[in-house]
């Protein structure tokens, strides 16, 4: 942590000045500096900030009585990401923390995202044990529950308040760093080719790569391209396109962003695209409870999930859909495709074996893909120990080929 930074304390204060006030305290006692920010939207504040988002907000007509209240926050929204941004990017602030209700939480958070990877982010909220998808997605924000609410300092709250102040001290104070500096290559994976991962991972390493891994889960292959769009990466071995396939069926991997797949914008990035588990949709059902209309699918049983065969409607639009967001890409974007299985469950002894169904999406595939990008087949299971060296050596040859 830069001496001559500070934590940022972000807040509404002007509902909960008395809170935020108190964090800054317990921030000072520890040594560190601080910066407060209010992004209060409802009235001028009665105490003292280093910077008043409201008052510059007023005074160039952004804050108008006459808005509606969520016209207010999006106006706050927008103009407080730029000044973190900056205030960040000039090096004054290594840490942000915050502690509101549901629209505090909402606001900002919203204004933390901003912040890249890495800078410590704590959001200190009453409302911290609901679904909290929209409010982190791919972004390090830490989300700690208040217990009780924010209405003032008591025995309680100001001990969560005085940890919550601690945790971002602490955070920004981290020292660690890597042993030594290698290119990173991102990968996607999920359960279903865990072992694929694991030895593509190991052949890389041994190529003299880090390794970045992403679940791809949803917010995971979302995450790896975000960060990929600030540079992280020489390359994206997309071992788990799985996404797409629950995207379709409405599945437990399905939340990717629009862009999920398509060009990293600015970056002329080298991606190595392997059909994983495009072979099935993971669905939140077991043996006990299966839908209807899938009961005459071939099933893979797993936990409280449940993985059904694509049909051939289903194998043709993820063809499609495929082939149409890699295509803007061209050469950077090269296919390998294990042509005897494309999960655990996708091979010979396997529950969702159909080769038919693999090589219909494949033609269906090809006929779409732009002549630019090159296919690959190996006549092998994507969890074999050679299929993992093939991939591995490719995206290796993508990397040396963009230098």
């Amino acid at each position: 942590m830069n001496k001559n930074s500070s934590i940022a304390i972000l807040g509404t204060f002007d509902t909960k000045g008395e809170e935020h006030l108190f964090i800054k305290k317990c921030i000072e006692k520890r040594g560190v500096r601080t910066l407060t920010i209010n992004v209060g939207t409802k009235k001028p504040v009665s105490c003292t900030v280093d910077i008043d988002l409201f008052n510059s907000l007023k005074e160039k007509g952004l804050l108008q009585d006459w808005q509606d209240r969520d016209q207010m926050i999006q106006a706050m929204l927008k103009e407080a990401g730029k000044v973190v941004k900056a205030l960040h990017n000039r090096g004054e602030i290594s840490g942000i923390i915050s502690a509101g209700g549901g629209s505090g939480t909402y606001l900002c958070t919203g204004i933390m995202r901003v912040l890249p990877l890495g800078i410590p982010k704590i959001m200190l909220s009453t409302v911290a044990s609901r679904d909290m998808t929209n409010i982190v997605g791919t972004k390090d924000i830490t989300i700690m529950h208040s217990v009780s609410d924010i209405l003032g300092i008591n025995s309680i709250l100001g001990g969560m308040l005085d940890k919550a102040a601690a945790a971002v001290c602490a955070m920004a104070q981290s020292e660690w760093t890597p042993a030594k500096n290698r290119q990173r290559i991102a990968l996607s994976f999920f359960g279903f080719i865990t072992q694929a991962a694991e030895q593509i991972k190991a052949s890389l390493e041994n190529k003299g790569y880090e390794v970045v891994t992403f679940h791809a889960n949803g917010t995971g292959g979302t995450a790896m391209e975000e960060l990929a769009s600030e540079g992280f990466f020489e390359g994206i071995l997309d071992l788990a396109t799985h996404e797409l396939a629950d995207r379709l069926m409405d599945g437990y991997c399905g939340g990717i962003g629009p862009h999920r797949f398509e060009a990293i914008k600015d970056f002329h990035l080298p991606r190595l695209i392997v059909p994983g588990g495009l072979d099935c949709a993971v669905l939140e059902f077991d043996r006990h409870s299966i839908p209807e209309q899938y009961k005459d699918r071939k099933i893979f049983f797993y936990d409280f999930r449940s993985a059904i065969r694509l049909n051939k409607k289903e194998t043709k639009t993820i063809a499609r859909q495929l082939s149409k967001k890699l295509n803007p890409a061209g050469e950077t974007i090269k296919v390998l495709i294990p042509m005897k299985g494309w999960s655990v469950a996708d091979s010979i002894d396997g529950p969702l074996y159909d080769p038919a169904m693999n090589n219909l999406f494949i033609k269906t595939f090809k006929e779409n893909l732009a002549p630019a990008i090159t296919v690959k087949e190996k006549n092998l299971h994507i969890n074999d120990p050679s299929f993992a060296k093939s991939a591995a050596d490719l995206m290796d040859q993508m990397i040396a080929l963009k230098k």
